[in-house]
């Protein structure tokens, strides 16, 4: 396919440049509609003929002043029956802790942690389980947005799903949708993210739990010491722990959150640079599993993740390749069109299946036409935000102490 386009030696690189995302994409589409046929069928629960248990909710905070009051007033109108709330500051720099002040003030059910030094979200949740008094943690982001059915169907897992579920992470949707970046992510947690979820339960294993809405057992969790303080995303870093341990972890789409994205280049660079070291540092620490066979149910995960990361330096390579080495612009020309034609229509076949799906949670369908933007975009970025997260992975690795936060870009717009 390649051999009039490239200089001998490039051709399987380019060849692995074109395959891998479209062998991918395939993947995804399957695993999405073999997850449809067979897990998605679970009958409505009737929340009335349930003992329900206690819920600690957990809620860590970095310089949340803008959002705290309205999550915490979401989560006090929730109607599950046993629940209690404890929000963590950590060492926030604006008026965060006065607010949680007050709020304890206004509220004397919920319990209030203050923490005057950052040392980050793992250090914010370990404070909180240790204060937790249910056998059942649900952890939220500080701007999220909880649906009222959403802990039911969180906590149903663990009374019927075995003693070894430990734990089950929700769906998360996205509350501002009034510009072109937001409207992007829209299509990428509906579909990519979504599609690569129910995917990778089909196989057993999955690469995280989201960070933004997932409840824990308790007992899974001090079973695996708690959350690593040195690794920049907890939520990655505590699902290989747990599934290394034999925890199973579950999703459960109908357990929707709504949440706020960043807006501006700026705020989803840094947040995707965070994810990807976040990804990189697990698989750096986590490498011996490759070479258990216990562990064989995860290697397909394990080398995904890697595989990615050396697509996107491949991509790199081969796009200056043929900048320096094609020997005209109509060879320059066929290698852009037939590649980006090829993977741009697989792609958006994989995200018009998964916004029909995601449809029935959450009216996604209308947002397709935004998903054009998506491939070529996310290919550019994420090559970027791959090469900047591995230099800081590596070094991660020698710095250790706590991995602390920054104040995250909450978006502009809060609309759902």
């Amino acid at each position: 396919m390649f051999d009039n386009i490239f200089v001998p030696g490039l051709n399987g690189i380019a060849s692995f440049v074109f395959w891998y995302p479209f062998v991918m994409s395939l993947f995804w589409i399957a695993g999405t509609l073999v997850y449809i046929w067979f897990r998605d069928k679970d009958p409505k629960i009737d929340f009335d003929k349930v003992d329900w248990p206690l819920i600690s909710f957990l809620v860590p905070c970095y310089n949340e002043e803008d959002t705290i009051e309205e999550t915490l007033d979401n989560l006090l109108g929730l109607d599950y029956p046993k629940k209690e709330i404890i929000l963590i500051n950590d060492g926030s720099k604006d008026n965060t802790a006065a607010i949680l002040k007050m709020l304890s003030k206004k509220h004397p059910s919920i319990r209030v942690i203050q923490s005057y030094e950052n040392r980050g979200k793992a250090n914010a949740l370990h404070l909180g389980a240790h204060a937790a008094r249910g056998e059942f943690l649900l952890c939220l982001d500080s701007d999220a947005i909880l649906d009222n059915d959403a802990p039911y169907y969180l906590i149903h897992h663990f009374l019927h799903k075995g003693e070894r579920l430990g734990a089950v992470t929700g769906n998360p949707r996205i509350r501002n949708r009034n510009t072109l970046l937001s409207r992007m992510q829209l299509v990428e947690y509906s579909s990519i993210i979504g599609a690569i979820k129910r995917t990778q339960r089909i196989l057993g294993k999955v690469m995280t739990v989201s960070g933004v809405v997932v409840a824990f057992r308790k007992r899974a969790l001090l079973d695996v010491g708690l959350w690593d303080r040195d690794m920049i995303t907890e939520d990655i870093a505590v699902s290989w722990k747990l599934q290394q341990r034999f925890w199973d972890i579950r999703y459960e789409p109908r357990a929707l959150c709504w949440m706020l994205v960043p807006e501006s280049l700026k705020g989803i660079w840094k947040q995707r640079v965070r994810w990807a070291q976040g990804g990189q540092e697990v698989m750096l620490r986590h490498w011996r599993v490759l070479f258990r066979w216990n562990q064989r149910r995860i290697w397909v995960v394990y080398l995904e993740q890697w595989i990615s990361t050396i697509w996107a330096f491949a991509w790199l390579f081969v796009t200056v390749s043929l900048l320096l080495t094609a020997e005209t612009f109509q060879q320059m020309l066929i290698w852009i069109t037939f590649t980006s034609f090829a993977l741009v229509f697989m792609s958006l076949i994989q995200l018009f299946i998964s916004l029909h799906i995601d449809s029935k949670y959450d009216k996604v369908k209308r947002f397709y036409l935004w998903a054009s933007w998506y491939p070529a975009i996310y290919w550019i970025v994420n090559t970027g935000v791959v090469m900047s997260a591995f230099p800081r992975a590596i070094a991660s690795r020698y710095k250790g102490g706590y991995a602390t936060w920054k104040s995250p870009d909450r978006g502009i717009s809060r609309n759902k």
